[in-house]
């Protein structure tokens, strides 16, 4: 155990040293290439700015030679100052100069190149710019700071403007030439990555980073500091040192440094290589900030590969010392084997004897249970003739039910037919006769609907007038309703407005045959019979309700009343199919049937127009049939 645990700390170590060299040497390389690019960022973009400045280091020279400008200072009238307005402003727009202006001896500007803007700088006094007063003493001006009239940072050179005295050989100074140039462009030049310009002082005038901008890369004396708000160079800005900590100088002055908060150390600011440049003259140092970022990302994934390759190479290492064990073991588990190997032999042997006496066993067991499968096949097949002749027999109990209504109907229309002819009366006769050719029609179409009981068939898109077939079915039964009171819902008068439903019209009346039918014999021993049929319309469903004064379903009956040839009636009275029949019709066409007892009695319309409670005071029955609407 303390092998594996040395090799372990082994291994670790190596791991650390390998990784510590690695990161040495890709951070050197990532800083080397860095400092190679840098250098050449900053020597560019010191060129750029360079040439700038020279190629406008001779502008205020040739204007202090021009005639116009020279008359405009030493004879500063309204005609002079207007000449040299309109030169100033053509000389500066071809020059592409932010502006051009002349101040005299006594420090007031009197023409400029914006004489006609909002904030000209005629009549400004420059006594205390120190441009002016290097000119005033015969030297060249430069000097970087924020206008007092615009407030816009700018480069100003001047040089003085001479009075010659040909007589006398003298010259003197009347006055300054000014041009002023906006170098705010340099800091968006390359914006890649911060770029800085410094002046004399070590204050930061220029900068692609605003925030870095009027502070100092190293602190100001105080004489210094007090001279800068003296001459409003930056226009009274508080000047404070930059957050930036040297952390190491390289070969050729280059340095890392770390510019911002981060800690009480800086150690977790961002990290940056500065370049220095000296412009020359002025004397201005141009410092570029390289982000050590992608040196240090490329130093970690170095240090990562390095990693993963050392674990890689352990993982291949413990591998292979692992599978050199494995085939020193699979070698002694084959001798095993065969060993064993020997030993199941001999058992196979044992064993054949014991499986051959089973199989004898098996195959006679084999042979009584196919006999026994023969038996089983020859009465299922006895069984499904004997479900067959059920089913026919079903189906004639089922056609005898509902040819009986129309049977007895075409009885009674025969017999008053045959009384209509010995009284003469032909036309109610043919009406008869006319009924009764309905009947048998009727009569051909059940038998061809009851095979949809049997068979299952969709329903098909059909749609019924309610109305219509309740009239029907009253035709068909009205020998039996002589002695029986029935209320129809205002909506299932002659002359109503028609109510469709999703059914067929001979089927429809099936359901109210076999709904009206059990209705009249419930009520066939009232004293009082009464049958109510109402009619509740929705906007997808209709609902018709039959109700009677009957002594009801038992309680008994109800789960099982619309079971085929279930039935409450005596026998010789119904088959028990009817209600079964009427619920596969509703289920055909989307809709229910329901039953139940009613819990109140029906209530009859009394001689006075008002109601009064029937004498018999059973509750009855009600059949609820819910069918969509077309």
């Amino acid at each position: 155990m303390s092998r594996r645990i040395v090799m372990f700390f082994a291994l670790l170590a190596a791991l650390a040293a390998c990784c510590a060299l690695t990161w040495h040497i890709a951070w050197q390389s990532g800083i080397d290439e860095l400092r190679l690019n840098a250098a050449a960022r900053v020597d560019r973009t010191t060129n750029t700015l360079k040439s700038t400045l020279d190629r406008y280091e001779y502008l205020p020279y040739l204007l202090s030679r021009h005639p116009v400008v020279q008359n405009a200072l030493d004879h500063p009238d309204q005609a002079n100052v207007a000449r040299a307005n309109r030169y100033l402003e053509d000389l500066n727009a071809r020059a592409h100069a932010t502006v051009t202006y002349l101040i005299r001896a006594n420090g007031i500007a009197v023409a400029a190149s914006n004489w006609n803007a909002a904030d000209s700088f005629v009549g400004v006094d420059y006594n205390f710019r120190p441009y002016f007063i290097d000119a005033m003493k015969g030297g060249v001006g430069r000097f970087f700071g924020i206008g007092t009239i615009s407030i816009e940072p700018g480069y100003y050179i001047s040089q003085p403007v001479y009075r010659e005295n040909e007589r006398e050989g003298t010259k003197e100074i009347i006055g300054v030439a000014v041009v002023k140039l906006n170098l705010e462009w340099l800091q968006g030049a390359d914006a890649s990555e911060p770029l800085i310009v410094t002046d004399d002082h070590g204050v930061i005038f220029l900068s692609s980073v605003p925030a870095w901008k009027y502070h100092t890369v190293r602190p100001l004396p105080q004489n210094i500091e007090a001279s800068v708000y003296a001459t409003r160079q930056y226009a009274q800005q508080a000047i404070t040192p930059l957050p930036m900590t040297i952390v190491k100088t390289l070969e050729g002055g280059a340095q890392i440094v770390r510019v911002g908060g981060g800690g009480r150390d800086g150690r977790h600011a961002p990290a940056f290589l500065a370049t220095h440049r000296s412009i020359g003259e002025p004397d201005w140092q141009l410092i570029t900030m390289a982000a050590l970022d992608p040196v240090e990302s490329g130093a970690q994934n170095a240090v990562i590969v390095t990693a993963l390759v050392f674990v890689s190479l352990c993982l291949l290492a413990f591998y292979w010392r692992m599978r050199r064990a494995r085939v020193r073991e699979m070698i002694r588990s084959r001798e095993m084997l065969q060993t064993a190997y020997a030993e199941l032999n001999q058992r196979v042997a044992e064993r054949t004897a014991d499986l051959s006496e089973a199989n004898a066993q098996l195959t006679k067991e084999v042979n009584e249970r196919t006999r026994a499968e023969q038996d089983l096949r020859a009465a299922h097949d006895e069984l499904i003739q004997a479900s067959k002749l059920a089913a026919l027999g079903q189906m004639a109990a089922g056609i005898t039910h509902e040819l009986n209504q129309p049977l007895a109907a075409l009885r009674s229309f025969s017999d008053n037919t045959r009384v209509l002819i010995d009284r003469g009366d032909q036309a109610a006769a043919r009406e008869n006769l006319e009924a009764i050719a309905s009947l048998t029609e009727r009569m051909g179409n059940i038998t061809n609907q009851l095979k949809l009981f049997v068979t299952k068939a969709r329903p098909k898109n059909a749609r019924a007038d309610v109305a219509r077939a309740l009239r029907q079915v009253f035709s068909m039964l009205r020998p039996r309703m002589k002695n029986v009171a029935v209320d129809i819902a205002p909506a299932l008068v002659e002359g109503s407005a028609p109510v469709f439903v999703r059914c067929e019209d001979l089927r429809l009346e099936q359901v109210f045959i076999n709904l009206i039918g059990n209705a009249l014999d419930a009520v066939a021993s009232c004293d009082k019979p009464r049958i109510v049929i109402e009619l509740n319309t929705y906007a997808d469903t209709i609902e018709l309700v039959v109700r009677d004064n009957g002594p009801g379903v038992p309680a008994d009956a109800l789960p099982r009343l619309f079971e085929p040839f279930f039935t409450t009636k005596e026998m010789g009275q119904g088959l028990g199919l009817g209600l079964a029949i009427s619920s596969a019709i509703a289920r055909d066409y989307g809709g229910t049937l329901v039953a139940r007892n009613r819990e109140a009695p029906i209530v009859a319309d009394g001689p006075e127009g008002g109601t009064q409670a029937d004498a018999d005071q059973s509750h009855g029955a009600e059949f609820v049939l819910t069918l969509r609407r077309a």
